[in-house]
């Protein structure tokens, strides 16, 4: 979001105020250009090897969103069948379309085999099962936990010993047994550490051990080291610094290609990463509640629309789109839900009065995906802002979307 001369807040030159009188409060918005931006910073990044974008679709699964995605080059990583679903409904044909399941039925997987989509196994169990059905016929991919911990917070980990994802890389002995038995067709190896990683050394690390790993397999063609790139979530935020992670990752894995005889093709599957910063959730002031213990701003939102806060002490930066150049207050912004629903603590924002438009910055991945219906409150309408124009990609909720269902 951009604060113009005449001091006014803009999404690709459009008010926030002129999207809320248009498409109603709360509100997700998109700046498309924000993620073809991120993509190429990826792109840029790596483009010294044979690399290939999965966008880890959780973040974010608005159709708008990927056929963008696709638009730009941009594959697709999902881990259940709605997401695969939602894929196609985008054009991705199955082949374009990795699938990385945790602990799931089995049935799931042979239903994305069969539409053709690329496995990643993460457990002995489904090891075992996808060479019973498929044998040799089918390629998958190997998930490996390498047993680093490395991101955010310990929810956000994923690649550590006692983490569910994966499977230990001290188990090598038992993989090996099962691709011999069933002559297994195994064209990658995976890993994904977890999210909000900011220092090089720990994708380094994982990377050596993916490495060393695959020697053991002759026949690949895909190293994946998913993602977890950290993200700016507030002014002057530490993040990953893409060029130095570009060129060191760049520079161990064509050594890796050298020694393993041919080149392969380095996979990354970031999601937060690529949507993040494009989004926004537009609030209004409903109420501003002065108290001995402290100053409240209410919002027509809540941890139904946003959960991160609550979910993980998440920090989202606020913008008083109303009023940027008013004497700044300390806070708290606090959302409608009968429950503790806390978004900020003693945060300091330009003075907000009644009806004034808040926005939520980072909004764009883990927003609307995590949303939800408590409290029986709709979710709100999503809009996509590309080329300075705003289109609306999903319509805001009625009381009969939440009756739909029942009986």
């Amino acid at each position: 979001m951009q604060l113009s001369e005449q001091n006014k807040y803009t999404i690709q030159g459009i008010e926030p105020a002129e999207l809320v009188e248009k498409f109603g409060s709360p509100l997700y918005v998109y700046d498309g250009g924000t993620i073809r931006r991120k993509v190429n910073e990826l792109k840029h990044a790596f483009s010294g090897v044979n690399m290939k974008i999965k966008y880890a679709c959780k973040a974010n699964t608005n159709l708008a969103v990927l056929r963008l995605m696709r638009e730009i080059g941009v594959e697709l990583d999902v881990v259940s069948p709605g997401e695969f679903e939602m894929g196609k409904l985008a054009g991705y044909a199955g082949n374009q379309i990795t699938f990385t399941p945790s602990g799931v039925p089995f049935a799931e997987v042979q239903a994305a085999v069969e539409a053709g989509a690329i496995v990643n196994v993460d457990s002995i169990p489904l090891l075992e099962w996808f060479g019973q059905t498929y044998g040799n016929t089918k390629p998958c991919l190997i998930r490996i936990k390498p047993n680093v911990a490395a991101g955010g917070n310990i929810k956000i980990m994923t690649a550590h010993a006692d983490s569910k994802f994966g499977i230990s890389v001290l188990l090598i002995d038992q993989i090996l047994a099962v691709v011999k038995k069933y002559d297994l067709k195994i064209i990658g190896l995976h890993q994904h550490t977890g999210s909000d990683i900011k220092d090089a050394e720990p994708f380094l690390q994982v990377a050596d051990i993916l490495f060393a790993t695959a020697k053991h397999f002759p026949d690949l063609e895909i190293i994946d080291l998913g993602g977890g790139f950290k993200v700016s979530y507030q002014p002057g935020d530490a993040v990953t610094d893409m060029e130095l992670l570009g060129n060191k990752i760049s520079e161990r894995f064509k050594n890796f290609c050298d020694e393993y005889g041919r080149e392969l093709q380095l996979w990354f599957e970031p999601g937060k990463f690529l949507v993040s910063e494009s989004g926004y959730l537009l609030t209004t002031s409903t109420v501003v509640k002065e108290d001995p213990a402290r100053n409240f701003v209410h919002i027509d939102s809540g941890l139904n629309h946003l959960i991160r806060p609550m979910m993980y002490g998440s920090y989202h930066h606020i913008l008083n789109t109303s009023n940027p150049a008013g004497e700044e207050k300390l806070y708290n912004v606090v959302g409608y839900i009968c429950e503790t629903d806390t978004f900020a603590t003693d945060r300091k924002l330009p003075e907000v009065s009644q009806g004034d438009i808040l926005a939520f910055l980072n909004a764009g991945a883990y927003g609307f995906t995590m949303s939800s219906n408590y409290n029986a409150r709709f979710r709100p309408a999503e809009v996509l802002v590309d080329h300075e124009e705003a289109k609306l990609v999903r319509r805001r909720e009625t009381l009969e979307d939440l009756l739909r269902t029942q009986m």
